[in-house]
């Protein structure tokens, strides 16, 4: 008799073999209408992805599921649809959307879909994850107590901005967001950065890296692009996948410094999957679902159990309307925001950014005494300029009718030298302190 003892255990080959579907189910494409493929047939749910076979010699054209309508499935491509007709078999993966991420994605570029754009070769070993997760909970969230060194004096002395922090950069275009991004991504004292750029330019893709970002950022980067040529769903799937990209290096128990540009062109990728799908539009054009959406993408970075993500997301101002939807939706939702001004930039005063309208939520919980006042001086005085400006420029003001604004004119030569920065020019938490420091005594003397 056999001895059952020496017999290997095979109850998991059993439950993998009890759990193997041995029939393919297909479904066939009905009819496209706009970015949408109707499909019958299909057994699936909401954000399954589907594979549709167009042509023979071609890769399978990846889509998701995004609602259905008269016992229809509505699809949305991760691609081109050119070569998909009617009747073309569309099978399910019975998955929902996976990115790779790990430590061989540091120094990459990679898209929507997580595949290495870089011509460096394969991402191995990886692992794939689901870009569909929860936000840490409220209660494991760790307090934001450190600061994050930008090595921007604007930013680090005057809206400081915490480890776990999340805050937007609020500007029309052609402003100097990019810019700024790139000098956050190169100078932050961060272990990681992921940066997304969502529905940009071609063009502005390798001028970010080579130029922006430099190989000393990238070496500790992960970049994510989505053009804005690509299909809707793919220019969303990348600020999804950056966002687990950012929430892995996170669990690691690591600082990270995630970057987004730009959350407006995501609401505007989110809105045309809306509108496709019948959704009525609500607020300029904007469906209700865009805005259900933006909470759930901006509250799964910041501070978590272990380590932290500070979230950088620019918001792209159309027709410097700062009052408009988008731009109220975000503001309401992030600790801080930093907004860039035509108005300095004409006057070439870089990075332009306006300290009087701008504000970080966090800065009382990470910086000196000492310091909030020297910053709150160095506020008061640029107030004091700004409503006394008309009356300076045409020569009306007299001196010694207002202590603020004299004291303001004394000051704000050194003050638009400490605002203003080249962009390869990185200056420490203590220089900065010090250089305030002295205007303010300035001020007061």
């Amino acid at each position: 008799m056999t001895d059952r003892s020496v017999l290997p255990n095979l109850d998991r080959y059993r439950q993998a073999l009890a759990s193997l579907k041995t029939i393919r189910t297909a479904g066939r494409v009905a009819q496209v209408v706009g970015l949408t493929i109707e499909a019958t047939g299909l057994d699936s749910k909401i954000g399954d992805v589907c594979e549709v076979h167009a042509q023979e010699d071609t890769r399978p054209l990846l889509t998701e599921v995004v609602g259905f309508r008269d016992e229809r499935t509505l699809l949305m491509p991760l691609g081109e649809m050119l070569g998909v007709r009617p009747g073309s078999q569309i099978y399910p993966t019975g998955t929902f959307f996976r990115c790779p991420v790990g430590t061989a994605l540091l120094g990459r570029v990679v898209n929507g879909l997580g595949e290495p754009i870089d011509s460096l070769g394969p991402l191995e070993p990886i692992e794939y994850v689901p870009t569909y997760n929860n936000p840490p909970h409220p209660l494991q969230r760790q307090p934001i107590s450190q600061p994050l060194v930008t090595g921007i004096r604007a930013i680090d002395g005057l809206l400081t901005c915490g480890k776990g922090q999340r805050i937007g950069i609020f500007a029309g275009s052609g402003v100097g967001k990019s810019t700024l991004m790139g000098m956050i991504a190169r100078s932050s004292r961060s272990d990681v950065s992921v940066i997304a750029l969502v529905g940009e330019r071609g063009r502005e893709l390798q001028e970010f890296v080579t130029r922006d970002l430099g190989p000393e950022g990238l070496r500790r980067s992960v970049v994510v692009v989505s053009t804005s040529d690509q299909p809707a769903l793919l220019r969303l799937k990348a600020a999804w996948v950056a966002t687990t990209i950012a929430e892995y290096f996170r669990d690691m128990g690591l600082d990270v410094t995630f970057l987004m540009d730009s959350v407006t062109r995501f609401a505007m990728a989110q809105r045309e999957v809306g509108l496709a799908i019948g959704e009525p539009p609500a607020s300029k054009g904007y469906t209700p679902s865009v805005f259900a959406l933006l909470p759930r993408l901006l509250e799964r970075t910041g501070a978590g159990q272990y380590g932290t993500i500070t979230g950088y997301y620019t918001v792209l101002v159309e027709g410097d309307d700062f009052n408009e939807p988008i731009c109220d939706a975000v503001r309401s939702i992030l600790d801080g925001h930093i907004v860039l001004s035509r108005a300095f930039a004409a006057r070439n005063h870089y990075p332009a950014i306006d300290v009087l309208n701008s504000v970080s939520r966090v800065m009382p919980a990470v910086t000196t005494s000492s310091h909030r006042a020297d910053a709150a001086y160095a506020r008061k005085l640029l107030a004091a300029y700004e409503k006394a400006r008309d009356l300076i420029n045409i020569g009306a003001y007299v001196t010694g009718s207002d202590p603020d604004i004299d004291a303001a004119l004394v000051c704000l030569p050194a003050l638009n030298a400490f605002l203003q920065q080249e962009t390869q020019e990185f200056t420490t938490i203590e220089e900065t302190q010090m250089q305030l420091n002295a205007i303010a005594r300035g001020g007061n003397n």
